[in-house]
């Protein structure tokens, strides 16, 4: 049986580590572990991607130009080593692959927060995941100001991507509203604003009606 990747998009804070942790542990108990859960994410799934991922979120990184192919060209790698490595391999074998962040990242950060080209993205997108799509995305959605405040309230120190000004990050979340709008059999939208609880509960939910539609 050929396996399923469900991905979780969002701004930052909107808390995708968080409902993938929670939806994994569900999904286990769901299917009685005798479906493997894999949990992954993009960049950084693939000890190749964990370099790029470096490159890509360090703040000390002055010599790349966010609106030129560099940082599109970076992460597309990272997506080709993972979907080749990961992704294909762990589907054949039947998993369930729960991947914070996919192509609609790229998208609405590199296209619609940088302005590079959505037909180069398109391409590109492509080429790194030889056609492979999800079946199944969640879009946390919440207001830029709530999380970039929820992401630093994590403790950390803010990376390359969060670093950027408001605007970018009002950009990146009308370019997942567009794709929302653009793919409404692929991608639910998920008010990302209340508790965890209770936001993991809507993604159970939807995710209850997902498997009995395949059955």
């Amino acid at each position: 049986m050929m396996g399923l990747l469900i991905t979780f998009e969002g701004v930052e804070g909107a808390g995708k580590t968080t409902q993938i942790e929670r939806s994994r542990d569900w999904l286990q108990h769901h299917f009685n572990n005798k479906i493997p859960i894999i949990t992954t994410r993009e960049p950084g799934g693939t000890i190749l991607g964990q370099e790029l991922r470096r490159l890509l979120l360090a703040i000390t990184q002055p010599t790349m130009q966010p609106t030129t192919t560099t940082e599109l060209l970076l992460y597309a790698a990272d997506r080709a080593q993972h979907v080749e490595e990961m992704l294909k391999p762990e589907l054949e074998r039947g998993a369930i692959i729960l991947c914070d962040r996919y192509t609609d990242s790229t998208i609405a950060y590199q296209g619609l927060g940088r302005g590079i080209d959505l037909k180069l993205i398109n391409s590109l997108n492509k080429i790194a995941t030889g056609g492979l799509e999800s079946n199944l995305t969640f879009w946390l959605d919440v207001e830029v100001e709530i999380g970039l405040k929820r992401a630093k309230e994590r403790g950390k120190q803010s990376d390359r991507i969060e670093s950027s000004d408001l605007a970018f990050h009002e950009r990146v979340r009308q370019g997942f509203a567009q794709l929302a709008a653009q793919n409404p059999h692929r991608i639910v939208k998920i008010d990302a604003r209340p508790s965890a609880s209770d936001v993991q509960i809507k993604i159970q939910q939807i995710l209850r009606k997902f498997f009995r539609e395949r059955e």
